[in-house]
């Protein structure tokens, strides 16, 4: 979900599973304003909810966002025969860090 995809979202109240751990932050006093602004305009919305939903936004716009580095090995090919390199940049590992860390939230074997 985009960071601009946030208002209609918000509109339709719509919530996922979290972690049973937490984390604390001391946010500068903009930030804080911003946030408390959010929460009169979206009444339904705790201050928690708003940091979880724009930082998720933000986490995922920073992945989509991510520099394709071509590397030298061939993944696939397109419709035309092209081949297609795999990327050697930061997003595999970041998808694959992010997979980690998941499973062991989740309590899974990794």
């Amino acid at each position: 979900m985009k960071v601009s995809e946030l208002m209609s979202h918000w509109e339709k109240n719509a919530s996922g599973r979290l972690t049973e751990q937490s984390y604390a932050v001391h946010l500068p006093l903009e930030d804080a304003a911003r946030i408390e602004a959010l929460c009169e305009m979206y009444p339904k919305k705790t201050p928690e909810n708003v940091i979880t939903d724009l930082l998720s936004a933000a986490l995922a716009e920073l992945e989509s966002g991510m520099p394709y580095v071509k590397g030298s090995t061939v993944v696939a090919e397109d419709e035309e025969g092209d081949p297609i390199f795999g990327d050697e940049g930061p997003t595999p590992r970041f998808l694959s860090l992010s997979q980690k860390h998941l499973h062991k939230l989740k309590g899974e074997p990794a």
